[in-house]
């Protein structure tokens, strides 16, 4: 039997061709994608919205305070805030997608996941781009 290699750091998804965390070089590329033609923070929150929609293999678990929970869709709130649908039996809770634990091995698509993360994270992509005002 031969054993697999992974560096101390470095874990592969459940695909196992994919570097877990993502190199920040992907999440910046993701970025780019989820974000193209939008204007403004709301628009790009929802373009990661439908990148997650799209290729984020739903539904998956993850633990959630101490308890198994399962992940079934994706949502945007009236504050716009980009959060998971969760259920455990017959309970359903929106978590925030910004503090929701991924399992390990991370769904298929959890790099949007971390994408969206680094846009919104402080010193992320988000804070760096820069609002420009139409002209009078």
């Amino acid at each position: 039997m031969t054993r697999k290699r992974v560096r101390k750091g470095r874990r592969t998804s459940e695909k196992g061709d994919r570097r877990w965390p993502p190199r920040k070089t992907l999440l910046e590329k993701l970025v780019k994608e989820a974000t193209v033609d939008a204007y403004g923070e709301s628009e790009q929150r929802t373009g990661f919205l439908t990148m997650l929609e799209d290729n984020l293999g739903l539904p998956f678990e993850t633990m959630v305070l101490g308890m198994m929970v399962t992940v079934e869709q994706i949502d945007l709130t009236q504050t716009d805030e980009i959060v998971a649908i969760c259920r455990r039996g017959r309970r359903q809770q929106a978590i925030p997608i910004l503090d929701m634990p991924l399992p390990f091995p991370p769904p298929g698509g959890a790099e949007w996941i971390e994408a969206y993360r680094h846009w919104a994270s402080p010193g992320g992509v988000r804070f760096k781009v820069r609002s420009v005002a139409p002209r009078r």
